[in-house]
């Protein structure tokens, strides 16, 4: 089985902020594994433009695991378990250097991270903070569980989710990059299958828009294109445009945070 991955990316400032502090990548490589997908999603919290230093320096951190470290795990023998590790390192390196940073600057400054690879039937998920990773198949799942006080007293049964959704409170975070002695993200791992669609958003994209709207956009509308290898430029396009009618919606709405997206298309091929 050979899976294939078809990718796009979105990020706008919104309507009332002046600079937008989230960061993303995604990327789509060749491995001895097979092909691989790589995306992360930040969103950067601090003073002036503090939050969109954090964020982007996490992102480029993961971006050089992914080029330089990544291969070499290959190279030696994928391990579920090291992959665990060196997440939890390299989070814990990027909140020292972003602490650091911070004192030199005399600010205040965070991040939340969720990562996702994509490798050979199964996904692995590094997470901290409120960003979410959706699949969409032939139902859809919220995989990451928000690190909020919200959050957090919805699951005691303190409070309930209509109430948590207009707390004040919703965008208390319990961990951050950046403002913690140390974080501890979460670590999720399972498989996926052909058609499937992963959505990785910030909270900024998803606050607005029912989940049946996520799922008709970024699922639903896919779902017929004909998902041909030499097809994957016009459909990234497609799913492009999906991810920018669902920022628009939200900006409609009067979302105040800034507003991003990626969006990963898996297909799958028998050898």
């Amino acid at each position: 089985m050979e899976w294939h991955y078809t990718v796009a990316a979105q990020t706008d400032v919104g309507i009332s902020k002046s600079v937008n502090q989230d960061s993303i990548t995604v990327k789509v490589a060749n491995t001895i594994y097979g092909e691989a997908a790589f995306a992360v999603i930040c969103d950067g919290m601090g003073g002036l433009e503090q939050g969109e230093v954090a964020s982007s320096m996490v992102v480029h951190a993961y971006e050089q695991w992914f080029l330089r470290e990544l291969p070499q795990i290959f190279a030696r023998g994928f391990a579920e378990d090291i992959l665990e590790h060196m997440w939890y390192q390299l989070a814990n390196d990027c909140n020292n250097i972003i602490k650091d940073y911070g004192k030199t600057k005399n600010a205040a400054m965070g991040t939340t991270l969720t990562a996702v690879l994509l490798i050979g039937g199964r996904y692995y998920i590094s997470h901290i903070g409120d960003c979410r990773v959706y699949v969409m198949g032939n139902g859809m799942e919220q995989l990451t569980c928000d690190q909020t006080y919200v959050a957090r007293e919805v699951a005691l049964g303190h409070m309930t989710p209509e109430q948590a959704q207009n707390d004040a409170r919703r965008n208390v975070l319990l961990q951050c990059i950046g403002m913690v002695n140390t974080v501890k993200p979460d670590f999720l791992m399972g498989d996926f299958y052909g058609g499937d669609s992963f959505l990785i958003c910030s909270d900024g994209f998803r606050h607005l828009l029912a989940e049946v709207e996520l799922y008709d956009y970024c699922h639903t509308a896919l779902e017929d294109l004909p998902w041909f290898l030499a097809k994957r430029l016009e459909n990234s396009h497609i799913m492009n445009r999906q991810l920018k009618c669902l920022i628009e919606a939200n900006k409609a709405r009067g979302e105040r945070d800034n507003i991003s997206a990626i969006l990963i298309k898996v297909t799958n091929t028998v050898e």
